[in-house]
């Protein structure tokens, strides 16, 4: 199929994303419409859609883009070079969009660094999942497998992705995991780790949360305002939660093992680390930033879950309008959400 293939029916077809109104609290819907597709371009009609937290922050703060980036849907059409999928495979997308494909970044599979990237918020302001229609470019396209049903694949998309780079990268088999923090990533990372073979701590403020923090793989629960109760010190230290702890309790070598590795992950929307740095230098710690994860190891993600029957908690919307992702968006802000929302599409 070449460009000029694309099904006349769809070619001009009408759709809407949806964005910030201008009007605090408020999305409005903008339409757009299908063109023909460029070589490497991929159409695809959205069935579902995760609602991550940088949705809501993008929101809040005004910015000129078609939210959503957790979409899951079907492949309508395709440009003439693309090889990795074909019409009717269900595939996901997420953060990342583009990159220059030839950098020592994207040469070495790390294209989420290439200084020429194109992720969700900075570039391609038009496409987003909260859709009908969405258009990817091939290689930030994946093929969903079948073991995962749609709506526990859409989270994935991101904050599996980022979960899972994070600990891919940095955690070695028989390590102890300390997850801190049970929310939208923090659930996701729990099951991953003990996957992997890690033992895992998790630290929170909740006493209720114990018995599901245990459901999903944690072995050891800790109290932040009972840190003396911890058994050991854990290897890897992972913040997933929507608060930075205080640093000057957590980065003792009672917490974190000497040389241990500290991994923040939400989007630094909290303001600046504040770090005791004496504590840091005596102990070795090492801070590692992790954004979500390039090409291949997003494939090797998705991979990962459906062999080991990992799926996110998920709240279910049937997409009505603006108002669906409005209310969704409250739910966040007031912490009321266990622990994504999926929006289902008509």
């Amino acid at each position: 199929m070449t460009s000029s293939e694309t099904p006349s029916a769809l070619v001009g077809k009408e759709f809407l994303t949806y964005r910030y109104s201008g009007t605090p609290g408020k999305l409005s819907a903008v339409p757009s419409t299908i063109p023909s597709l460029s070589p490497s371009q991929i159409l695809i009609r959205i069935t579902h859609s995760g609602v991550c937290y940088t949705d809501y922050e993008y929101f809040k703060h005004g910015a000129p883009v078609a939210l959503g980036h957790e979409g899951v849907g079907i492949v309508e059409a395709i440009g003439s070079s693309v090889k990795s999928v074909s019409i009717g495979d269900r595939v996901g997308t997420g953060f990342g969009r583009d990159s220059c494909m030839d950098c020592r970044y994207c040469l070495t599979g790390k294209d989420i660094w290439c200084h020429d990237r194109v992720v969700y918020g900075l570039g391609d302001y038009d496409q987003g999942s909260f859709s009908g229609y969405y258009i990817g470019k091939e290689g930030f396209v994946f093929k969903i497998p079948e073991e995962l049903a749609s709506e526990d694949a859409a989270p994935l998309q991101c904050a599996g992705a980022t979960v899972y780079s994070a600990l891919a990268d940095n955690v070695k088999r028989g390590d102890r995991v300390g997850i801190l923090g049970i929310g939208g990533l923090g659930h996701l990372a729990i099951q991953f780790a003990a996957k992997m073979g890690n033992e895992v701590v998790v630290f929170s403020t909740s006493k209720d949360k114990e018995e599901e923090a245990r459901a999903f793989g944690a072995n050891e629960f800790v109290l932040l305002s009972e840190l003396d109760k911890l058994s050991k010190p854990v290897d890897v230290l992972v913040i997933a939660g929507a608060r930075y702890p205080d640093w000057e309790k957590v980065l003792v070598k009672e917490i974190v093992a000497r040389l241990g590795t500290i991994i923040p992950l939400p989007a630094p929307t909290m303001g600046p680390y504040i770090l005791p740095a004496s504590q840091v230098f005596w102990e070795g710690y090492k801070l590692h930033s992790s954004l979500t994860a390039s090409k291949a190891q997003h494939r090797e993600m998705l991979e990962f879950a459906a062999r080991h029957k990992i799926k996110p908690a998920v709240q279910l919307y049937d997409f009505k309008g603006p108002e669906t992702v409005e209310t969704i968006f409250g739910n966040l802000e007031k912490n009321k959400l266990r622990y994504r929302a999926v929006l289902v599409m008509p």
